[in-house]
């Protein structure tokens, strides 16, 4: 009787636990991604992206708890606008080329072997200042929804669908209620 309450249970554990995948770097192709006028140029190897199951659409089953990308910063580009989530811790591991990563009211120098950790709600920037590409890994948990803020241009923004971003203004409390 007990050998069949194990069968069971390794039946069910097969069925409800994810197996162990595995993608080599070099077979994930590189995403171009660049502002209208190049300030912010970035090239990336999603990871987390590699690991999707093609039969249940553009989420994998259980979605990694974390998002992994390999970053390529081009000489003289940044990685986004400076910003902040309001979910999201975002690590850093540098492996080569040289920059500076903006984080709160602080500038640090980057070089290979560079570690940094940006919890949420630390406005934050990559900026390659070197004359060689800047390759790091970035790391970050998947929170399920964020919000962030650009604080050089005053915009926030969601990662929910069909959401944009957007400015704030000062309303009276009452302003399109009455």
């Amino acid at each position: 009787m007990s050998n069949g309450l194990l069968v069971r249970f390794d039946l069910v554990c097969q069925a409800a636990l994810p197996v162990m995948q595995k993608v080599n770097l070099n077979d994930i192709p590189w995403r171009e991604r660049k502002s209208p006028k190049a300030h912010y140029h970035r090239f990336l190897r999603d990871v987390a992206l590699a690991f999707q199951n093609p039969k249940s659409g553009p989420k994998p089953r259980r979605e990694p708890p974390f998002e992994v990308e390999l970053v390529r910063l081009p000489p003289g580009a940044k990685n986004f606008p400076f910003h902040s989530h309001g979910t999201e811790w975002e690590f850093y591991l540098v492996v080569s080329g040289a920059g500076k990563v903006r984080a709160g009211k602080s500038t640090r120098g980057l070089k290979a072997g560079d570690c940094v950790l940006n919890p949420p709600g630390e406005a934050h920037q990559i900026i390659n200042t070197g004359k060689e590409d800047l390759l790091y890994f970035v790391i970050a948990n998947n929170a399920p929804a964020d919000f962030y803020h650009y604080p050089d241009s005053n915009k926030w923004g969601f990662s929910l669908e069909h959401v944009g971003s957007f400015r704030i203004r000062e309303v009276n409390y009452f302003e399109g209620e009455e």
